[in-house]
């Protein structure tokens, strides 16, 4: 395993041609119509046909072999500790192992497993700032973490955010974890946070472990967070008329996670579309959590809902890429001129009953992975997790 914190050493140019089927991640436009892509020092700076791109010069050439490229996915939900290591499963190398997921991209919801997690203001607020530093200097394998995500707690004020802000912290840990559970101090809070640039996720649904408690639409609708975090429950979740109410009355994120409930996260979708607004659908796993890790959890959601949730495959892609890249202010998640050059390289699994890489998704099979590329850098190759793939993308000369 590689613990690469940089992009590429020195002026690079990297060229992927023959790409099969080229998803965005855009809802707007899910599917291009190109078959190459350049990147230079770690940025996208061409997409289209072979024939029309500069090519000149390329420092590493990925050859596709007609298979399909997405924009890396990003796990919109977990909880880090320390680097690769997580205690809630006594578990080495889970952030490479979802790396190999295709996941290059996690956003922290709180760093709540870290033994002697302190409850104190002054405490939680360097835990923060601490874990904000350690996973921007410290990038196991190359995933791009962001971490130092504070969960609040009765007492703070509005100092105590302008002072994380001012620190680096842009994230606030799951609201609901800590001792503020009623609506009315989380929607200062959230707002207080809200005002200093720092973005908020809510806990919803039942308790997750034995201490934390039930959140219901009432508090998440009155917290006001950015995000309505696993939407489906962490695990257990709200009745549907409480999902179909913070879908129907709230226009924040509806964010779905493997380690939810599966029926209430189809309903969830369900309601999304109904009321037109998938743009806000976005996929986490809440990892490492008591059912484990799920180094496939991401592109399992992606499977089911597209499979189970009538959506197509591309579209499915979106939420774990390009919805979430928008919706959390990432430069990744899109293929598109100037955004971060991180891919997945995959195809259908060998023996899908799916004719490609679409249908199979469509038909609930997992993709098999054969490349991963971070900030224009190839991290891994053959995935040891997924499915072997019908083609393997492989680097040229």
């Amino acid at each position: 395993m590689s613990h690469d914190t940089s992009g590429p050493s020195g002026p690079s140019k990297l060229v992927i041609r023959n790409i099969g089927i080229l998803l965005s991640g855009d809802l707007g436009k899910p599917i291009l119509d190109a078959d190459a892509i350049v990147a230079e020092n770690g940025r996208i700076t061409a997409i289209g046909r072979a024939k029309d791109v500069d090519a000149e010069g390329a420092t590493v050439v990925i050859d596709a072999k007609g298979g399909g490229l997405s924009p890396g996915l990003i796990d919109s939900h977990c909880h880090p500790v320390a680097g690769d290591w997580t205690p809630r499963q006594s578990q080495l190398n889970w952030i490479d192992s979802c790396l190999h997921g295709g996941v290059t991209t996690m956003i922290s919801a709180g760093e709540v497993h870290t033994p002697g997690r302190p409850y104190d203001i002054v405490g939680l607020k360097a835990m923060a700032v601490s874990a904000q530093r350690q996973f921007t200097n410290f990038r196991p394998s190359g995933v791009k973490v962001h971490a130092g995500a504070p969960v609040i707690e009765k007492g703070m004020v509005e100092e105590d955010f302008k002072e994380l802000a001012a620190a680096g912290v842009k994230l606030l840990g799951e609201v609901g974890l800590g001792s503020v559970k009623d609506g009315e101090t989380a929607r200062q809070m959230v707002a207080w946070a809200r005002k200093y640039g720092i973005q908020s996720t809510i806990h919803t649904g039942g308790p997750s472990i034995p201490g934390s408690g039930l959140i219901d639409a009432d508090i998440v609708l009155a917290a006001d967070t950015d995000v309505i975090g696993h939407v489906n429950g962490g695990h257990t979740a709200l009745p549907d008329k409480q999902i179909r109410c913070l879908c129907e009355n709230c226009g924040r994120g509806l964010e779905i996670v493997h380690n939810g409930n599966e029926r209430a996260a189809l309903y969830a979708l369900r309601t999304a579309k109904e009321i037109g607004q998938l743009e806000r659908v976005i996929l986490g796993t809440d990892a490492p959590a008591g059912s484990g890790v799920q180094p496939l959890g991401i592109l399992r959601m992606v499977a089911m809902l597209s499979a189970l949730g009538d959506v197509p495959a591309e579209v499915a892609f979106c939420f774990a890429t390009g919805n979430t890249a928008r919706m959390r202010n990432l430069d990744c998640g899109l293929i598109e001129v100037g955004r971060a050059a991180d891919f997945v390289l995959l195809d259908k699994p060998q023996h899908s009953a799916g004719s490609n890489l679409l249908e199979a998704v469509q038909l609930g099979d997992i993709p098999g992975i054969s490349m991963t590329v971070i900030d224009g850098v190839v991290r891994t190759q053959r995935s040891r997790n997924t499915p072997p793939a019908q083609t393997m993308a492989a680097v040229a000369g």
